[in-house]
């Protein structure tokens, strides 16, 4: 065996016959090989719809008898630091060999395939002698992700084709449960906002601010009362006015969606920082940079606070609660409140 270890970094969302093409060449050339699976505790969406332990299963079912030569590996998103992300896949393949019991010089290389932008990553990592491997024609998970929510039967079809029998199964199954009817509304919602902005002359970019409220160990969350990301926690904003300032969009989001009845002046003056969040990819309704305001009161009884406007509830978390419900936030807010915590 040329290797000891190779690592394969991805989402897999699904596992398809592309991904499995790249394992069988990796298993062929390692004695084990480390999956990394991306996007780990992110919640359901049509871009995430498997979680990374449903996605294990996925890869070990298609592996077969070769399951055994696997160490597969939860890995996190690091949206707005990307030196955060390195030193997580690092650490995680360290840990791995020495809980095998390795020996130090062990023989490590990383497995992939340079297809477009996405795959910058291959080249994050000098240590490690890179498989660029070859194209495999399939269809791409993004395809198969549009085809299964789109309900086509031709697309059901392709989707058969394009995956490992077991992982297949596990989609036709999947289909059957109230998880897939939420996101296929979600899929049809996304699909006719990105349609309404088809006659543009430009691809738009939308402007939102999202307020991050501190107040005695807690902070000041949303539930989501539609769709995209129904149900799921999010901090209070939205989109900035035509005739507002952006510190003045987000006092008016936050009173709109949490009835807050703090005085503006005492909200202003408890202002502790902002910042913009602006990754490519933080929204599936297209490119939407948000300006994040951070509001932080010391002590004292929490305000009463009730959801209104597009919002379903407002609640007080305690901090170390919101911190642990990651697969629970709408889109990045979970990264934007880590960051003016101090945690990211």
């Amino acid at each position: 065996m040329r290797f000891d270890y190779l690592v394969f970094i991805g989402r897999f969302e699904p596992f398809h016959n592309g991904h499995l093409a790249v394992l069988r060449q990796a298993l062929g050339i390692a004695h084990r090989v480390v999956i990394l699976v991306g996007s780990a505790g992110k919640p359901r969406s049509t871009r995430n719809p498997w979680n990374a332990n449903e996605r294990e299963v996925m890869i070990r079912a298609a592996a077969g008898a070769d399951a055994e030569r696997l160490r597969i590996q939860p890995l996190a998103d690091h949206l707005y630091n990307e030196t955060a992300w390195i030193g997580a896949v690092q650490r995680q393949v360290a840990a791995v060999i020495k809980a095998d019991g390795a020996a130090e010089d062990v023989r490590t290389g990383l497995i992939g395939r340079d297809k477009d932008a996405s795959s910058y990553y291959l080249r994050e990592f000098p240590q490690w002698e890179l498989c660029n491997v070859q194209h495999c024609e399939v269809l791409s998970a993004t395809e198969i992700r549009e085809h299964l929510f789109s309900a086509d039967e031709g697309g059901q079809l392709l989707i058969r084709a394009n995956l490992p029998a077991p992982v297949a199964a596990m989609l036709e199954a999947f289909r059957r449960t109230p998880g897939y009817a939420q996101l296929a509304r979600e899929f049809n919602f996304l699909r006719n906002y990105r349609k309404a902005w088809e006659a543009a002359p430009y691809p738009p970019t939308f402007v939102t601010v999202d307020a991050v409220v501190v107040h005695s160990g807690h902070v000041l969350l949303v539930r989501r009362g539609a769709e995209p990301g129904k149900g799921l926690f999010a901090l209070p904003g939205g989109f900035v006015g035509q005739q507002e300032t952006l510190l003045d969009a987000c006092l008016r989001e936050l009173r709109e969606e949490t009835r807050l009845k703090l005085p503006v002046p005492v909200l202003k003056g408890s202002l502790k920082g902002e910042r913009v969040f602006d990754h490519p990819d933080r929204s599936q309704r297209g490119r939407t940079i948000t300006h994040a305001f951070h509001f932080e009161f010391a002590g004292g009884a929490l305000p009463p606070v009730r959801g209104g406007d597009d919002a379903a509830k407002a609640q007080w978390l305690p901090l170390a609660e919101a911190l642990n419900l990651e697969e629970q936030f709408f889109e990045d807010h979970h990264h934007i409140l880590q960051h003016f915590l101090g945690m990211s």
